[in-house]
Formats: C-alpha cells, sequence, structure tokens
C-alpha cells in the first residue's frame, strides 16, 4: 500500500484500487470454488475448458514463485527483528561494519579537488562544482541494510556466497510456516486467530505513538493528500500497480482465494464474504498508513527535511526508512521488535494460503496416491521451496527477488485474471455463472444482477487497456541505480512467459484431443466438462441432475452451435 503511496503522493492510489475492485474481482472468484469444491486446477479444468486448465495451472505456477521469493522477504522480517533485541539499535549509528561515506547528520560532504588532502563538511550550504565534488553518504539504516543484512554485490552478475544468517532465518521461517500448515485448514485455521489479529494491535499501538510525536502531523497530511498530484493517475504505471497490488494482496489471480473459497459451506454467504474481505483489506492498508506516516512525518521533522526527502518506495521503506525512523524514538528497540513481529506475521498469514494451494492442487491432481499423505507433501513442498529460496539468500539475493517481483507478480496477473474473466464470463456464460451464484444464495432480482454484469462487463475492457498501455509505456525494472543486466532482464521475461505459456499450451492440447471438424472442435472445448457440478449431490438440484448431465451430453449440433451465444452476455 505504502509503495503506490510514494508513485503517487497519497491516497489516491486507494481510488484506484477501489475503481479496480470494489467487491468484484472478489465476487467473481469465490461463487467458482465454493460451488464445486474444489481447488483452483480442477475448477478451471471444469467451468470452461478452452482456457481454464491453463489459467489453472498458471495459478499453481505463479504462487509457487511467488512463495519462494515471499518467504525471503519474510526472512528479513526475522532478520530484524532478533536485531532489535539489543540497545541501542545497530542501524541507529555508525559503527565498525560502516565504510567512510556513512553519515548519521544531513550534512552534504565536499571533496575540495584543487587541494588534494583536503576535504570539508558544509552544513546548510552547497558544494561549488567548479573545485569540489559531492561525496555520497548514506544513512547507517541504509548500510546496515545493504552491508549487514543482504552483504549486496554490485549486481546480478556477482552471485557471491550464502548469507548464512540469512539462510538461517529462511530455514525458520520455513520451519514455522510447515508447522502450522502440517494438518492443512485445521491447523492454519487455528494459526491465523492469532497471525491475523495481532498486527492490528501493534498497528493501533503504533498509530497512538505515531500522531503523539512532533511532525507527525506533516506525514499525515502529505498521506491523506495535501500534496496530492492527481496528474499521476494518467500514468500506466499507476494503475499497473494499484491492479497488481490489489490481485497480491487479496490473493486474486494465484489462487489463494479459490482455494480457501473451496472450503465453505455451499449456502455460505457469498456477498458477505466478498464484503468483509474487501473492505478489510482495504481498511486495513489505510490504517496501516497513519502508522507509517505519522512516524515518518517525526523522521522529516528530526531531519529538517520533505517527507518526500526522507521516504523511499519498495524494500526501502521497510528495511531502510522505518527502521531509521523507530531509531529515533525513545525505547526503540521495543517499537523495533514489534513492528517487525508484525511484518513477520503479516507474512505467514499470506503464506499460508500460498502453501494450501500447493498442497491441495497436487493432492487433488492424485488423491489415490497423495490423498492419505498431507503432511509429507506439505514438509516436501516446504522444504523444495527453501532449497529454490537459497539463491535469494545470497549476496546477490536481492536483484533475484526483485526481479521475480517485478516480471512475477506483475504483468503475470493481470494476464491471467483477464482470460479468466473471457473464460467465465463470455465462454461459460454470464447467465449460467449467475444462475450457479442463485443456487447457493437463493434469486435475486435482476436489478440487483445488473450491477454485477456491469462489473464484470466492464473490468474486462479496463484490464485490457491497463495492460496494453503498462506494457507500450514499459521501464526496465532496476534495483536503486543498479540495472539489470540484458540476460537478467530476458530471465524476468522468461518466467513471465513460463507462468502463462501453460493457457495457450492447455488450449491448443484440448482442440487437437476434441473430435470433429475445427468449429466442432471449438464448440466442444467451450462446454463445461461433466464433472462441473457441486460436490455433494444433494445440492446439485434440477440443473446438474444425472437425466440434466446425460442430456447435455446428448445435445444435437445445432443446440450445441447456440449453446455458447446464448449463456453469454449478450
Amino acid at each position: 500500500m505504502t509503495n503506490l503511496t510514494f508513485h503517487v503522493g497519497s491516497l489516491k492510489h486507494n481510488v484506484c484500487r477501489i475503481l479496480i475492485v470494489w467487491i468484484c474481482f472478489v465476487m467473481f472468484h469465490v461463487p467458482i470454488s465454493q460451488s464445486s469444491s474444489a481447488q483452483p486446477i480442477d475448477t478451471q479444468s471444469d467451468v470452461a475448458s478452452l482456457f481454464s486448465l491453463g489459467v489453472g495451472f498458471s495459478m499453481l505456477v505463479v504462487n509457487s514463485l511467488v512463495s519462494i521469493y515471499y518467504n525471503v522477504i519474510i526472512a528479513y522480517s526475522l532478520f530484524y527483528m532478533f536485531a532489535s533485541f539489543q540497545s541501542p539499535l545497530p542501524w541507529s549509528s555508525c559503527l565498525s561494519w560502516v565504510d567512510t561515506n556513512c553519515n548519521i547528520t544531513t550534512t552534504e560532504t565536499c571533496n575540495i579537488t584543487s587541494l588534494p588532502a583536503a576535504n570539508s563538511t558544509r552544513e546548510n550550504d552547497t558544494c561549488s562544482p567548479s573545485t569540489t565534488t559531492v561525496i555520497p553518504t548514506q544513512s547507517p539504516s541504509e548500510q546496515y541494510w545493504d552491508q549487514v543484512v543482504l552483504q549486496r554485490s554490485s549486481g546480478l552478475d556477482e552471485t557471491g556466497s550464502i548469507v548464512w544468517r540469512l539462510a538461517l532465518c529462511l530455514l525458520l521461517a520455513m520451519s514455522i510456516l510447515a508447522a502450522a500448515v502440517i494438518k492443512g485448514i485445521k491447523s492454519s485455521g487455528k494459526v491465523v486467530y492469532f497471525t491475523a489479529t495481532f498486527p492490528y494491535v501493534v498497528i493501533l499501538i503504533l498509530v497512538i505513538r505515531g500522531v503523539t510525536l512532533e511532525g507527525a502531523a506533516d506525514g499525515i497530511q502529505f498521506y491523506i493528500g495535501s500534496q496530492s498530484n492527481f496528474s499521476k493517475l494518467a500514468e500506466a504505471e499507476v494503475w499497473k500497480d494499484a491492479a497488481t497490488q490489489t490481485f497480491y494482496s487479496l490473493s486474486i489471480g494465484w489462487g489463494g482465494v479459490m482455494t480457501l473459497a473451496s472450503y465453505n459451506k455451499f449456502h455460505n454467504n457469498i456477498f458477505l464474504d466478498s464484503f468483509v474481505v474487501t473492505l478489510a483489506n482495504a481498511g486495513t492498508s489505510v490504517f496501516a498508513g497513519f502508522a507509517i506516516f505519522s512516524i515518518l512525518g517525526h523522521m522529516a521533522y528530526v531531519y529538517g527535511k520533505n517527507i518526500g526527502e526522507v521516504a523511499e518506495d519498495g524494500f526501502g521503506l521497510v528495511f531502510i526508512v522505518y527502521p531509521d525512523a523507530l531509531s529515533k524514538l525513545p525505547i526503540a528497540p521495543l517499537w523495533s521488535v514489534l513492528f517487525f513481529f508484525m511484518l513477520f506475521t503479516l507474512g505467514l498469514d499470506s503464506q499460508f494460503a500460498g502453501i494450501e494451494v500447493i498442497t491441495t492442487c497436487l493432492i487433488d491432481g492424485f488423491p489415490k496416491i497423495l490423498q492419505s499423505r498431507r503432511t509429507l507433501i506439505t514438509l516436501v513442498t516446504c522444504v523444495v521451496i527453501f532449497l529454490l529460496g537459497l539463491p535469494c539468500v545470497t549476496q546477490a539475493g536481492i536483484y533475484w527477488v526483485t526481479l521475480m517481483d517485478q516480471f512475477v507478480a506483475s504483468w503475470v496477473l493481470l494476464v491471467i485474471v483477464l482470460v479468466e474473466i473471457i473464460g467465465i464470463s463470455y465462454i461459460y456464460g454470464g447467465n449460467r455463472f449467475i444462475e450457479d451464484i442463485e443456487m447457493m444464495i437463493g434469486n435475486k432480482s435482476f436489478s440487483f444482477w445488473l450491477w454485477w454484469r456491469a462489473c464484470w462487463f466492464f473490468i474486462t475492457p479496463c484490464l485490457i487497456v491497463v495492460l496494453v498501455w503498462s506494457l507500450a509505456t514499459f521501464v526496465p525494472p532496476s534495483y536503486g541505480t543498479v540495472e539489470f543486466p540484458a540476460w537478467g532482464l530476458a530471465l524476468g521475461w522468461c518466467m513471465a512467459v513460463f507462468c502463462i505459456v501453460w493457457i495457450p499450451i492447455v488450449a491448443v492440447y484440448k482442440l487437437i484431443r476434441a473430435e470433429g471438424n475445427a468449429l466442432q472442435r471449438l464448440q466442444s472445448v467451450c462446454r463445461p466438462s461433466e464433472e462441473w457440478h457441486p460436490y455433494l449431490e444433494i445440492h446439485r438440484g434440477e440443473r446438474y441432475s444425472e437425466e440434466h448431465c446425460c442430456h447435455k451430453n446428448t445435445v444435437n449440433q445445432s443446440d450445441a452451435d447456440t449453446n455458447v451465444i446464448s449463456n453469454s452476455w449478450l
């Protein structure tokens, strides 16, 4: 949430999020799995098999890749949490591990070129370009992040060695995660009572503490929009970031919401769940922003700078700027421990859904072999993710994390959600989808569904515009001032393609396996599978009765020709 704030300057990115999400995406995903009680691959395979099976595979691949680097971010939080049990905090001043560029003040250091042996430091002045060169300085928190936590190399080309303290934090994070999900939703559902509620306690404490600090008002004014630049809403990057963060935070496009919805009761209130989940997510983001920016306002006050000058986006905000701000508070270790423990619990909470998607897809894909081996499958999954995450805790690890985050959790999610909406709305059919929902929640009026039809129908062209627009204005990602080599960018695109290539591959495979001429094959793979129905027979009703299924299989060619069109939005 805060990353997007710095792109635009205030809460305006939440306007983008509301326009994009406003329940529609969650309401679109929950009914699909709730009605079938199946995980993403089975659900997508049955509902509209031309594209949807490939979408299910793409969700699984994205989820697996995200889980690899997301656990590394959790490891960063653990590292800082353990380091916070020191007084003073190790990044509060220039200690023995820093280099000559470390500077705890806001002064500018100049090297007087006309006198090689002389150096000078000037406050509230500028270096004369004719006689001096500016020596770049770094805060202790920035040097701690680069030199102690990451031991960062010069670029992606220089892998370096494994940072063993980070590797141990990664091992601990994966061990805790494995223990929490070892029994599937039964065990993680109990742990989530703590991991989902504790962050609210910490955020409330940080907000109360933050608003009492000098300069907090300036930070809050910056956050709520006193320095807004609404012209940023005309930039594709803002809308792309808003869309991908919405998908990411709500687990849309990579199977989390669908997997969890598959455990719902058939007649569970879909609308209530969708509203609560979406509003809670957006409300938490807004509330957490006050905790962040009130303390950043105090930091700007201490340094005598504007908010925009002390703030950064990306990892810099969480692991450089905010730790620096916390170090300026009384009883700094306490606030630091609370903050990073909160990040750790938030990370675990997110990963519960990720691991559940992977294990559920594997078990449901091979039920006869794996159904009785859930514990073993969970352990093996966690071990594999840990091993694949080791390159991300090398000295070049932060570059790999950034590369995967930019390519896997960005464009790919837009493509997956776009294809999914097309598959359900236009191939499976909007009317048929609404009938499935009414089987679970009862009949609703036409005017009630008119809103949802408009949302789902409008989202598709909007996503296409955002996707094409952002691709046309694409700027190669980088980590700070370090640019990725050409082979690194090529690898990033390969990862993105690997995530979505399953969609056309499966579509072609389905067409080849179908019978008849080209048109008959296309019509055949555009119909729902015979396996598409509520899991329990008692919930199938007349629409999914055995007699109805048999009749559907014997439908004549003329009926098949009109089947796709009659069940679309038109």
